[in-house]
């Protein structure tokens, strides 16, 4: 058996596409998708701004520890691409960093 790590994930992409219909959607949504909306979930977070150029989802991924980061992040723009497929989201080519939870040092301040 394999061990499980959890997997902080980032996936950025630039709009691209957007019919009027998507584009009237996005921007009725915005203040739902600001600042204040960034989390790390399992069904991942998207944020983007009234500008409509970028956009990032974030997404908190389990998998095999031995896969690494490269395949939390495949995991995690597949998500994506299909939450933006879903949604009729035209977008560009996504891009991701993802932070391994369980092996991230944690540096505590001196008292």
């Amino acid at each position: 058996m394999s061990t499980q790590h959890t997997y902080r994930v980032i996936v950025r992409g630039t709009w691209d596409g957007l019919t009027e219909e998507a584009r009237a959607r996005l921007l009725s949504e915005v203040d739902e998708h600001g600042l204040s909306a960034m989390q790390f979930t399992e069904e991942g977070s998207l944020t983007y701004d009234r500008v409509l150029k970028h956009f990032s989802f974030r997404f908190v991924v389990v998998s095999d520890a031995g896969d690494g980061e490269g395949m939390a992040s495949a995991i995690a723009e597949d998500r994506a691409a299909g939450l933006l497929r879903d949604q009729g989201y035209g977008h560009g080519e996504l891009r991701s960093t993802a932070t391994d939870m369980d092996t991230m040092k944690i540096n505590y301040k001196g008292r």
